[in-house]
């Protein structure tokens, strides 16, 4: 279990996280991790950034210059590091609508990226996860928070035809700001089949979904995605991995001492990681990376001193 597929950095998400990467890369190690994947920002159009991007007059230029220096530091450490933890390098994508699309493959095509993440934090291109007025203003596009949350998947749905992402992060982090973060999913019929949608396409093409800590650092009672979502995608014998979405040092395995209960309540004896050894297949391309897994975890998971951080 001591691996995470989502972080972040403040030296290459200013802003937004905190701590330069390599110490980040540290406190990992100090904590016995097998793998980090580093999954900075992919860059975005200049109309989808954050009021904190366009406060510091951040534009998509700037951005593909960071991912730049990014990919570059990121490979330094690689090296520097080897035998010591294995660090995937990713990046997470962020779908804003169609549009997000052609920046997305020209990460892919620039970087030879090992993996790569699938999100959405925009609705109707507002982000939603952002702040609370975001998420009402996004709310009142569409009418009311059951059209928020089938339209938060429609466009979900959108991506991962559009991509077919290897890992889909945060699948239901559209209920953060809502008015009950811990919504039952099933008891909106329409927007429940619309998840259900999602995760059959997901399966279909062996995607995995992460167990995201982070919404319980964010006071939610359980991670992303909630344990109806878990049981529907283990009845597809879908897979999952691990992340804590780490924006800073402090918050590297936050939470992972409360998952062993979650784990065991849905079922889920398998936790699928990114290969030490080449993330990569044989024709280079990041959405079908080599994955290796962990078996029946339980008796390991209480064990490993990676739960026992907060």
């Amino acid at each position: 279990m001591p691996h995470s597929h989502h972080s972040h950095s403040g030296e290459f998400c200013p802003g937004h996280a905190v701590d330069a990467l390599e110490d980040i890369i540290k406190t990992a190690i100090s904590k016995d991790f097998k793998v980090l994947a580093l999954t900075e920002h992919m860059p975005r159009h200049d109309e989808d950034r954050y009021p904190e991007e366009i406060e510091a007059g951040t534009t998509l230029q700037s951005l593909v210059m960071n991912e730049a220096r990014y990919y570059n530091k990121a490979q330094e450490l690689r090296a520097k590091y080897e035998g010591r933890i294995a660090l995937p390098i990713g990046f997470e994508s962020d779908w804003c609508g169609p549009r997000s699309r052609e920046l997305i493959e020209k990460s892919i095509e620039t970087y030879p990226f090992d993996f790569f993440i699938g999100s959405i934090h925009h609705v109707k291109g507002v982000p939603i996860d952002y702040d609370h007025a975001g998420y009402v203003r996004a709310r009142n596009l569409v009418g009311s928070e059951e059209k928020l949350f089938a339209q938060y998947y429609d466009e979900q749905y959108e991506m991962l035809q559009g991509l077919r992402p290897p890992v889909i992060g945060h699948f239901d982090l559209i209920r953060l700001l809502s008015s009950d973060s811990n919504v039952e999913w099933q008891s909106m019929t329409s927007v429940w089949n619309k998840i259900l949608r999602n995760l059959e396409f997901v399966a279909s093409y062996g995607g995995i979904l992460e167990i995201n800590t982070a919404a319980l650092r964010k006071g939610m009672a359980e991670p992303y995605p909630k344990s109806e979502i878990c049981q529907a995608f283990l009845r597809l014998h879908g897979r999952f991995c691990l992340s804590d979405d780490s924006h800073g040092m402090a918050q590297v395995a936050t939470n992972y001492d409360k998952l062993l209960p979650f784990l065991q309540r849905n079922g889920i004896e398998q936790l699928w990681y990114l290969s030490p050894a080449s993330s990569r297949n044989n024709f280079g391309d990041p959405r079908f990376p080599t994955l290796s897994t962990d078996s029946v975890l339980v008796r390991d998971v209480a064990s490993h001193k990676t739960l026992k951080a907060r």
